[in-house]
Protein backbone atom coordinates (compact mmCIF):
# COMPACT_ATOMS: atom_id res chain seq x y z
CA UNK A 1 0.00 0.00 0.00
CA UNK A 2 1.21 3.49 -0.82
CA UNK A 3 0.85 6.63 1.28
CA UNK A 4 -1.59 8.25 -1.14
CA UNK A 5 -4.17 5.61 -0.23
CA UNK A 6 -4.16 6.41 3.48
CA UNK A 7 -3.00 10.02 3.94
CA UNK A 8 -5.31 12.79 5.13
CA UNK A 9 -5.70 15.17 2.20
CA UNK A 10 -7.59 17.87 4.12
CA UNK A 11 -4.62 19.42 5.87
CA UNK A 12 -4.91 22.48 8.06
CA UNK A 13 -1.85 24.73 7.79
CA UNK A 14 -0.51 27.96 9.21
CA UNK A 15 2.21 30.40 8.19
CA UNK A 16 5.43 31.12 10.10
CA UNK A 17 3.99 34.53 11.05
CA UNK A 18 0.90 33.06 12.69
CA UNK A 19 0.97 33.02 16.48
CA UNK A 20 0.95 30.43 19.24
CA UNK A 21 -2.53 31.66 20.13
CA UNK A 22 -3.81 30.91 16.62
CA UNK A 23 -2.20 27.47 16.63
CA UNK A 24 -3.71 26.61 20.00
CA UNK A 25 -7.15 27.64 18.75
CA UNK A 26 -6.90 25.28 15.75
CA UNK A 27 -5.47 22.39 17.76
CA UNK A 28 -8.28 22.61 20.30
CA UNK A 29 -11.11 23.23 17.84
CA UNK A 30 -10.12 20.52 15.36
CA UNK A 31 -8.77 18.12 18.02
CA UNK A 32 -5.51 17.56 16.19
CA UNK A 33 -1.90 17.47 17.39
CA UNK A 34 0.15 18.58 14.38
CA UNK A 35 0.08 21.59 12.07
CA UNK A 36 2.35 21.89 9.01
CA UNK A 37 3.78 25.39 8.55
CA UNK A 38 3.95 26.61 4.94
CA UNK A 39 5.36 29.77 3.39
CA UNK A 40 3.66 32.01 0.85
CA UNK A 41 4.65 29.67 -1.99
CA UNK A 42 3.00 26.71 -0.26
CA UNK A 43 6.30 25.04 0.62
CA UNK A 44 6.49 23.20 3.94
CA UNK A 45 9.03 25.00 6.11
CA UNK A 46 8.17 23.57 9.49
CA UNK A 47 5.81 21.65 11.76
CA UNK A 48 4.25 22.74 15.04
CA UNK A 49 2.92 20.15 17.46
CA UNK A 50 1.00 20.33 20.71
CA UNK A 51 4.24 19.33 22.43
CA UNK A 52 6.11 22.27 20.90
CA UNK A 53 3.46 24.61 22.26
CA UNK A 54 3.48 23.04 25.73
CA UNK A 55 7.24 23.43 25.90
CA UNK A 56 7.12 27.02 24.71
CA UNK A 57 4.09 28.09 26.71
CA UNK A 58 2.84 26.19 29.78
CA UNK A 59 -0.92 25.72 29.80
CA UNK A 60 -1.45 28.19 32.63
CA UNK A 61 -0.06 30.92 30.36
CA UNK A 62 -2.22 30.14 27.34
CA UNK A 63 -5.48 31.54 28.64
CA UNK A 64 -4.71 35.20 28.14
CA UNK A 65 -2.56 35.71 31.20
CA UNK A 66 0.58 36.38 29.15
CA UNK A 67 -0.37 38.22 25.97
CA UNK A 68 3.21 38.65 24.81
CA UNK A 69 3.87 34.91 24.99
CA UNK A 70 0.75 33.79 23.12
CA UNK A 71 1.51 36.30 20.35
CA UNK A 72 4.88 34.65 19.68
CA UNK A 73 5.14 33.77 15.96
CA UNK A 74 5.30 30.08 15.13
CA UNK A 75 8.61 30.51 13.33
CA UNK A 76 10.14 30.86 16.80
CA UNK A 77 8.98 27.45 18.06
CA UNK A 78 8.35 25.30 14.97
CA UNK A 79 10.50 22.34 13.97
CA UNK A 80 12.28 23.62 10.88
CA UNK A 81 13.07 21.55 7.78
CA UNK A 82 10.89 18.60 8.86
CA UNK A 83 11.14 15.12 7.37
CA UNK A 84 8.82 14.89 4.36
CA UNK A 85 7.15 12.02 2.52
CA UNK A 86 5.82 11.47 -1.00
CA UNK A 87 2.38 10.10 -2.03
CA UNK A 88 4.06 7.12 -3.75
CA UNK A 89 6.07 6.07 -0.71
CA UNK A 90 5.17 2.65 0.67
CA UNK A 91 3.45 2.61 4.04
CA UNK A 92 6.09 0.19 5.36
CA UNK A 93 8.82 2.71 4.48
CA UNK A 94 6.91 5.50 6.20
CA UNK A 95 6.52 3.39 9.36
CA UNK A 96 10.30 2.93 9.40
CA UNK A 97 10.78 6.71 9.09
CA UNK A 98 8.46 7.31 12.06
CA UNK A 99 10.45 4.81 14.13
CA UNK A 100 13.93 5.94 13.10
CA UNK A 101 13.23 9.68 13.28
CA UNK A 102 10.97 9.50 16.37
CA UNK A 103 8.36 11.77 14.78
CA UNK A 104 4.61 12.02 15.25
CA UNK A 105 3.61 13.20 11.78
CA UNK A 106 4.88 13.25 8.22
CA UNK A 107 3.82 15.99 5.79
CA UNK A 108 3.33 14.54 2.31
CA UNK A 109 4.68 16.65 -0.55
CA UNK A 110 4.41 16.33 -4.32
CA UNK A 111 5.86 18.84 -6.79
CA UNK A 112 7.05 20.94 -3.87
CA UNK A 113 3.49 21.41 -2.56
CA UNK A 114 1.81 19.96 0.51
CA UNK A 115 -0.78 17.38 -0.56
CA UNK A 116 -1.45 15.46 2.64
CA UNK A 117 -0.28 14.37 6.06
CA UNK A 118 0.20 11.05 7.86
CA UNK A 119 0.22 10.79 11.66
CA UNK A 120 1.25 8.00 14.00
CA UNK A 121 -2.46 7.44 14.72
CA UNK A 122 -3.08 6.94 11.00
CA UNK A 123 -0.37 4.28 10.90
CA UNK A 124 -1.74 2.49 13.95
CA UNK A 125 -5.26 2.40 12.52
CA UNK A 126 -3.94 1.16 9.17
CA UNK A 127 -2.11 -1.65 10.94
CA UNK A 128 -5.33 -2.63 12.71
CA UNK A 129 -7.21 -2.50 9.43
CA UNK A 130 -4.63 -4.53 7.50
CA UNK A 131 -4.49 -7.26 10.14
CA UNK A 132 -8.28 -7.51 10.34
CA UNK A 133 -8.13 -7.04 14.11
CA UNK A 134 -11.20 -4.75 13.98
CA UNK A 135 -13.34 -7.58 12.58
CA UNK A 136 -14.81 -10.53 14.52
CA UNK A 137 -12.63 -13.58 14.18
CA UNK A 138 -9.92 -15.78 15.65
CA UNK A 139 -6.15 -15.67 15.65
CA UNK A 140 -4.08 -18.80 14.98
CA UNK A 141 -0.29 -18.85 15.31
CA UNK A 142 1.59 -21.67 13.62
CA UNK A 143 5.30 -22.55 13.76
CA UNK A 144 6.52 -23.80 10.39
CA UNK A 145 9.87 -24.61 8.73
CA UNK A 146 11.40 -21.60 7.01
CA UNK A 147 11.24 -22.93 3.47
CA UNK A 148 9.62 -22.02 0.16
CA UNK A 149 6.01 -23.10 -0.34
CA UNK A 150 5.22 -23.61 3.33
CA UNK A 151 2.54 -20.91 3.41
CA UNK A 152 0.69 -22.69 0.61
CA UNK A 153 0.78 -25.96 2.54
CA UNK A 154 -0.77 -24.44 5.66
CA UNK A 155 -3.27 -22.40 3.65
CA UNK A 156 -4.72 -25.57 2.13
CA UNK A 157 -6.18 -26.42 5.54
CA UNK A 158 -8.09 -23.13 5.64
CA UNK A 159 -9.25 -23.70 2.05
CA UNK A 160 -10.56 -27.16 2.90
CA UNK A 161 -12.58 -25.68 5.77
CA UNK A 162 -13.89 -22.83 3.57
CA UNK A 163 -12.46 -20.43 6.18
CA UNK A 164 -12.02 -16.80 5.17
CA UNK A 165 -8.49 -15.67 6.05
CA UNK A 166 -8.54 -11.95 6.87
CA UNK A 167 -4.77 -11.50 7.11
CA UNK A 168 -1.46 -13.34 7.38
CA UNK A 169 1.61 -12.02 9.18
CA UNK A 170 5.04 -13.63 9.17
CA UNK A 171 7.45 -13.34 12.10
CA UNK A 172 10.89 -14.83 12.74
CA UNK A 173 11.03 -17.57 15.35
CA UNK A 174 13.44 -16.13 17.91
CA UNK A 175 14.03 -19.56 19.44
CA UNK A 176 14.72 -21.46 16.22
CA UNK A 177 16.21 -19.65 13.22
CA UNK A 178 15.23 -22.54 10.94
CA UNK A 179 11.54 -21.81 11.60
CA UNK A 180 9.14 -18.89 11.26
CA UNK A 181 5.79 -18.02 12.81
CA UNK A 182 2.68 -17.56 10.67
CA UNK A 183 -0.13 -15.58 12.29
CA UNK A 184 -3.52 -16.05 10.64
CA UNK A 185 -6.56 -13.91 11.35
CA UNK A 186 -9.57 -16.06 10.40
CA UNK A 187 -13.22 -15.04 10.11
CA UNK A 188 -14.57 -17.71 12.42
CA UNK A 189 -15.28 -17.75 16.13
CA UNK A 190 -14.70 -21.50 16.52
CA UNK A 191 -11.40 -22.53 14.90
CA UNK A 192 -10.94 -25.81 16.82
CA UNK A 193 -11.48 -28.10 13.82
CA UNK A 194 -9.09 -26.00 11.73
CA UNK A 195 -6.47 -26.18 14.47
CA UNK A 196 -6.87 -29.94 14.74
CA UNK A 197 -6.30 -30.40 11.01
CA UNK A 198 -3.29 -28.06 11.03
CA UNK A 199 -1.74 -30.28 13.69
CA UNK A 200 -2.60 -33.40 11.70
CA UNK A 201 -0.51 -31.94 8.88
CA UNK A 202 2.43 -31.92 11.26
CA UNK A 203 2.55 -28.21 12.11
CA UNK A 204 2.96 -26.79 15.61
CA UNK A 205 0.07 -24.55 16.65
CA UNK A 206 1.35 -22.07 19.23
CA UNK A 207 -1.93 -20.21 19.74
CA UNK A 208 -4.55 -20.88 20.84
CA UNK A 209 -3.06 -23.45 23.19
CA UNK A 210 -5.58 -23.75 25.98
CA UNK A 211 -5.84 -26.46 28.65
CA UNK A 212 -7.46 -29.59 27.28
CA UNK A 213 -6.44 -28.97 23.66
CA UNK A 214 -4.42 -31.56 21.85
CA UNK A 215 -0.72 -30.67 21.56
Amino acid sequence: MIVEQMMNKNVLTLNPSNTIKEAVSILREKKIRHIPIVNEQGKVVGVVTDRDIKEAAPSNLLDGQNQELVETPLKEIMTKNPVLGHPLDFVEEVATIFYDQQIGCLPIVSGGKLVGIVTETDLLYKYIELTGAHQPGSQIEVRVPNKAGILFEVSKVFHDHHANVLSVLVYPDLQHESNKILVFRVQTMNPLEIIEDIRKEGFDVLWPNMPGMTT
